[in-house]
């Protein structure tokens, strides 16, 4: 099999996180309130998605053809709008709205608002089974689009998400991929803490998944891991990508803390915006 992504394309896709990730900071830090941890942890993938993965235009957000990308976990959204916009959804400048009356960005995806978005999310654990009943009814109407759903770790907590792995392991929903961002932290504190998830690998594989475990800052290696995934046709498949809470921003990687919340609680202050949009600058690496 040939080189699927060259070292120029993982270079460039690698700037476009870095590009996120300060967006992230930006956006936040006007806005006062919202998620820091996950969006930043998660730039990488959906750099990834946005810039080589997905079959996606900009200027046509509704072309029937393109593929889907659900996003169950939806309190990390600044990721999504940052990565739309670098890719010309939307004026990047309009980020610094996010969360304010009337913008079209509030703090959880509402689908109505923004050409480009597949769903309306909020209530944890309802996005893997929005994705799977798309990917079913996908395969009845013979469409050949893929289906992508970002999830967390946490909110394997809940109930509805695995009845939604059993639905897809049952009809064997070949064009549907679960990203799971194993972080490891919730707002309360440490998944295997609140409610241990392992061995969630196998969990998934004895509902009929297949399942790639990668570095979720690692690009080639998510870009590998989609292309695995489209060879696999008995299953559906889960991309378990292991990464690392607030990455790039050093003071704050791997502390719960900086889950999210209201105002003032784990999102940058506009003090903090200049120091964290530096260490960025100097410690982010892929």
């Amino acid at each position: 099999m040939g080189e699927s992504i060259t070292e120029a394309e993982v270079k460039k896709i690698e700037d476009k996180a870095l590009a996120i990730r300060k967006t992230i900071i930006e956006m936040l830090a006007v806005s006062g309130s919202g998620h820091t941890a996950g969006p930043l942890d998660m730039a990488d993938i959906f750099s990834a998605l946005y810039f080589h993965v997905l079959k996606h235009d900009p200027k046509n957000p509704e072309w029937e053809e393109r593929d889907r990308l659900f996003l169950s976990n939806g309190h990390i959204c600044p990721v999504r709008y940052s990565a739309m916009a670098h890719a010309g959804y939307f004026p990047v400048a309009e980020c610094m709205t996010l969360r304010k009356f009337g913008s079209r960005l509030q703090g959880h995806p509402e689908r109505a608002m923004l050409p480009g978005l597949e769903s309306t999310s909020g209530p944890l654990g309802s996005g893997l089974s929005q994705a799977a009943g798309y990917a079913y009814a996908g395969r009845i109407d013979k469409k050949n689009f893929r289906i992508y759903c970002a999830t967390s770790d946490g909110e394997h907590e809940e109930g509805n998400t695995w009845e939604a792995i059993m639905f897809a392991g049952k009809y064997r929903l070949n064009n549907l991929v679960c990203i799971m961002d194993r972080n490891n932290i919730q707002i309360d504190g440490n998944t295997e803490d609140v409610m241990p998830l392992e061995p969630i690998a196998d969990k998934y594989r004895a509902f009929n998944w297949h399942v790639i475990e990668i570095d979720g800052h690692n690009i080639r290696e998510f870009v590998e891991a989609c292309d695995e995934a489209r060879a696999i046709k008995e299953k559906p498949t889960l991309i378990l990508a292991h990464t690392i809470a607030g990455k790039g921003v050093a003071q704050i990687e791997g502390d719960y803390h900086w889950h999210g919340g209201g105002p003032g609680k784990g999102v940058p202050s506009k003090e903090q915006e200049k120091t964290f949009l530096e260490e960025l600058n100097k410690s982010y690496v892929k």
